[in-house]
């Protein structure tokens, strides 16, 4: 299979893969009511997937370098779909729980390996666009797998979780197919104490400190900050539809697939302007001041559709940054520690992820806007962040 049509299979097969993963998520607020859980549980069953995927992500950055990227999207794919039946079947909060952690052994994996693939495969010169395409699927097929499961929600809560276990399972091998061994070192090369010292999650972020600069300090600041208030808003507007608004799964579905018709003009047009053409540490902290004013404005209007309007905004403001972000980190990597470096960076997505959902889940019930004044000034401190980026590179400037 040729290069170009190696990687548009591989962007196609990214697509299913983002749509399927997304068809459970607009129709969670209804089975947490249905089954009379606490309101929390919307928060703490995110959290609790994304605290395995936190664990794990490093993990999986540095196996692929001998298992490759694609292996690990067969096991991953194929493991996240049978957590997701365990998750269909769930009825207590703690099977609930315990399905959504097994879920997050698996998805820190995909995502990882979706990167590790990239940078590994990729020519040098159509990385940052391929990375770019990356965040952009994620936020437009995400976008449209909510409307999808909503839609599918409203025949039956349980056949969203089974279209979604069984294409998840289906993408696992296509990707096994499509994709081209990246692994530099043979399994067969690594002594079992080695692999054993490598399967320790934690060893991981050990390992980080070999590239850690106060360069990526401030970009991993960003990254979970961003990640911090994106979820807790996410999760606080899908459920703030269904409890406070009375819409049903297709209304969230619908609002996700305007969001991602305007996060793909955004992504395709203004992100790639941003990556080539400005000074993106400078342009990175407009985005994620963009989406600061845009919580705050969620908060204070009640009106419908400017509650709305601001929510698209927001949504739109993250789905730039990312790709953004993804490209800043990857350029600061060396070759050498791509990979780890990619895998850091998917853990601080979910270490941002598990306090959005849990501080959302745990707020909601002090009053329905306070998750989103909590996402306002999250997204602030990420501007700060920002910030300190812009003025490290000043400084670094002016010592060069």
């Amino acid at each position: 299979m040729k290069y170009r049509t190696r990687f548009t299979a591989f962007f196609f097969t990214m697509i299913i893969f983002d749509l399927a993963a997304n068809f459970a998520h607009p129709v969670t607020p209804t089975v947490i009511q249905d089954l009379n859980l606490h309101d929390y549980m919307f928060g703490v069953a995110l959290a609790a997937m994304m605290f395995t995927n936190f664990l794990l992500s490093p993990f999986w950055g540095k196996i692929n370098n001998y298992i490759s990227s694609r292996t690990s999207l067969l096991i991953c794919c194929c493991g996240y779909g049978v957590a997701q039946l365990w998750f269909a079947y769930s009825t207590t909060e703690l099977m609930i729980i315990l399905a959504r952690m097994f879920a997050g052994l698996f998805t820190g994996g995909i995502f990882v390996s979706f990167l590790t693939y990239v940078v590994n495969v990729a020519r040098p010169e159509d990385q940052g666009k391929f990375l770019t395409y990356t965040a952009t699927i994620k936020s437009v097929a995400s976008a449209f797998g909510y409307m999808i499961g909503g839609f599918l929600g409203e025949i039956s809560v349980r056949l969203s979780f089974l279209a979604q276990a069984a294409t998840l399972i289906a993408v696992a091998f296509l990707f096994f197919v499509i994709c081209q061994p990246d692994s530099s070192t043979s399994l067969r090369e690594v002594s079992p104490k080695q692999l054993a010292k490598e399967a320790n999650p934690f060893q991981a972020f050990i390992d980080s400190r070999h590239f850690m600069s106060m360069a990526f300090v401030f970009l991993f600041a960003v990254n979970i900050l961003t990640n911090f208030g994106n979820t807790g808003f996410d999760q606080a507007f899908n459920y703030y539809l269904k409890d406070a608004l009375g819409l049903t799964s297709s209304y969230n579905g619908i609002v996700k697939a305007l969001v991602g018709l305007i996060s793909f003009a955004a992504n395709m047009t203004l992100c790639l302007w941003i990556i080539n053409r400005t000074k993106v540490r400078r342009s990175l902290v407009v985005i994620v001041l963009v989406c600061t004013l845009s919580a705050l404005g969620v908060t204070v209007f009640s009106n419908i559709v400017l509650f709305i309007a601001f929510s698209v905004l927001v949504y739109a403001g993250y789905s730039v940054s990312v790709p953004v972000l993804q490209s800043m980190v990857a350029g600061r990597a060396t070759p050498a520690q791509k990979n780890l470096v990619m895998g850091f960076f998917n853990a601080t997505q979910s270490l941002g992820s598990i306090a959005g959902s849990l501080t959302a889940g745990f707020i909601y019930s002090l009053h329905a806007k306070v998750p989103f004044a909590c996402t306002a000034v999250i997204y602030a401190l990420g501007t700060l962040a920002a910030l300190g980026y812009v003025r490290l590179g000043k400084r670094a400037g002016k010592a060069a």
